[in-house]
């Protein structure tokens, strides 16, 4: 990742030097003419650049990048626009107006910057943009928040992108054990196999009894003194899915190494509450699992246990995340106390179907909880609409066998269908419980202003700063 630094705005001798701009905005600073005089002719579109080569002069070459309306969203398309046109280039300086929203530009060429690959760069390949000189008024605390929420939403993106022949539940548990090693105050704890057999987590066997490669339950604790609540976050963690015996379509399940992206997301802000000292009580739940198919799978029809006692009757093994995440709802209503509880999850492609690919699902009976929520997304760039929780579709989760049936019977609306089981499992809670379907949003198809073509680490940035103004 590159790194920054601020610099008198007075004193800059730059070979590459980035110029903000806006539609319509004079610059401003004593920027030479020609740079002015092509400042006049930018869109100002938010993420567009426009290069101007300087030979001969000082500096040498500059950009012109679009910041948009200069909200937030803009900057971070900025930052990210400047990062991919500079991939090329070592250092570049920065001609910050007063009005920058630095954590936001900051944020952008971070995110901007990422690529994933399992193999190093390639010997003697062309330099990287290492360094970000800020010509402007220093704001460390913003580089500081931008810089950490960077890096747990990086860490989310790699967790999502491995390839599952090596993301297995125990491999993502100790990547989560690694990554907590790096911050005091962290703990963490793994729940295997035979754990999870005798506390009654049968949610989890179940869907992980087809694999080979045992499940998990990761329990990823920031524990603050003087913490005035407790936010217990759930995550869906499946770390493949094959549909098990209800099996998907080829095409359905090339992509399935993203199944785990709540779980990713709820332990990487997580690992960012500890980093950023923030004063609230974090508790970490990714119930991890392979959904596979061999004799051992569970069938549609079966009925499991689930931890604290209450059975469902699975009727589509493609159903699988709900009743992993079941599991992990009922132990934290039982046993952590929570003040609130927010759960995400790759739960359905009924959201996608809603919504697109850019907007998740939220769930809530809450108002005050839903609207902070929204509004913590709408601050971090990611997006959010609220759905209903309705009543009357209960029903349709009736079993004759069992307590309630995984799927509805009838009806459709399949989010709302998921959100309504997994009520059920946050039982005396409920009225302090979030659900957040982001299938849609956790995967990009391409580069798209702060998103990389892949895993988006969506959530994170939305949690870290919901979390902090819980502190």
């Amino acid at each position: 990742m590159p790194t920054f630094r601020f610099i008198d705005p007075t004193d800059v001798d730059a070979d590459t030097l980035v110029v903000p701009t806006r539609a319509g905005a004079p610059l401003t600073g004593g920027l030479p003419a020609d740079v002015v005089a092509m400042a006049a002719e930018h869109s100002g579109k938010a993420g567009t650049v426009e290069v101007l080569p300087r030979p001969t002069q000082r500096p040498a070459k500059v950009l012109l990048v679009g910041v948009g309306d200069a909200g937030p969203s803009g900057w971070r398309a900025a930052g990210a626009g400047l990062a991919r046109s500079t991939a090329r280039t070592a250092s570049v300086t920065v001609s910050l107006p007063a009005d920058a929203d630095i954590r936001a530009f900051a944020e952008g060429v971070l995110l901007g910057s990422y690529r994933f690959r399992l193999a190093g760069p390639k010997a003697g390949g062309a330099p990287e943009l290492t360094e970000v000189l800020l010509a402007g008024a220093p704001d460390e605390a913003a580089l500081t928040a931008a810089r950490v929420t960077a890096e747990t939403t990086t860490l989310a993106r790699d967790l999502t992108n491995m390839p599952s022949d090596q993301k297995t539940p125990e491999w993502f548990a100790e990547r989560v054990t690694a990554a907590a090693a790096a911050h005091d105050g962290l703990t963490v704890s793994v729940r295997d196999p035979e754990r999870l057999a005798a506390e009654g987590f049968g949610g989890i066997l179940a869907v992980g009894g087809g694999s080979a490669r045992g499940p998990r339950l990761v329990e990823l604790a920031w524990t603050p003194e003087h913490a005035t609540q407790h936010v217990v976050l759930v995550g869906k963690g499946i770390t493949f899915d094959t549909g098990g015996i209800s099996i998907k379509p080829r095409d359905a399940m090339k992509l399935m190494r993203k199944d785990m992206g709540g779980a990713a997301a709820i332990v990487a802000a997580t690992v960012g509450a500890a980093a950023l000292r923030l004063p609230v009580r974090v508790t970490a739940l990714a119930p991890l699992a392979e959904n596979l198919v061999n004799g051992s799978a569970f069938r549609p029809g079966d009925v499991i246990r689930h931890y604290g006692g209450r059975t469902s009757e699975s009727n589509n093994s493609d159903a699988e995340g709900r009743l992993v995440l079941a599991d992990a709802l009922a132990y934290a209503v039982d046993q952590l106390a929570p003040d609130v509880i927010v759960d995400l999850a790759t739960l359905t492609g009924a959201n996608a179907v809603a919504l697109g690919k850019r907007t998740a699902a939220l769930y809530s009976d809450n108002d005050r909880l839903a609207k902070a929520l929204a509004d913590a997304a709408t601050d971090a760039g990611e997006q959010v609409w609220r759905m209903p929780l309705t009543a009357d579709y209960r029903d349709f989760l009736s079993s004759e066998l069992a307590d309630l049936s995984s799927i509805a019977s009838e009806g459709g609306a399949g989010s709302v269908m998921a959100a309504l089981y997994l009520a059920e499992f946050a039982g005396p809670l409920r009225d302090r419980w979030v659900h957040i379907d982001m299938s849609a949003p956790s995967w990009a198809d391409s580069d798209s202003a702060e998103l990389t073509k892949g895993a988006t680490g969506w959530g994170v940035r939305t949690l870290l700063r919901w979390l902090a103004t819980l502190a």
